[in-house]
């Protein structure tokens, strides 16, 4: 599992992001919430990738 879990944070950013995308003229809020957990799971998978 150590060798796709960089794989499976950038696959769910990207799905964040899409949510980010849908929701920012509704909930800005929640969009700016999710901006933040895409963020975070792009630096722990790039993290993943270089340290790991």
């Amino acid at each position: 599992m150590g060798d796709y879990l960089p794989i499976v944070l950038l696959a769910l950013a990207g799905f964040l992001i899409g949510g980010v995308y849908s929701t920012w003229k509704t909930a800005r809020g929640f969009s700016i919430m999710l901006a933040v957990a895409a963020v975070m799971a792009i630096v722990g998978g790039i993290g993943w990738m270089i340290y790991g």
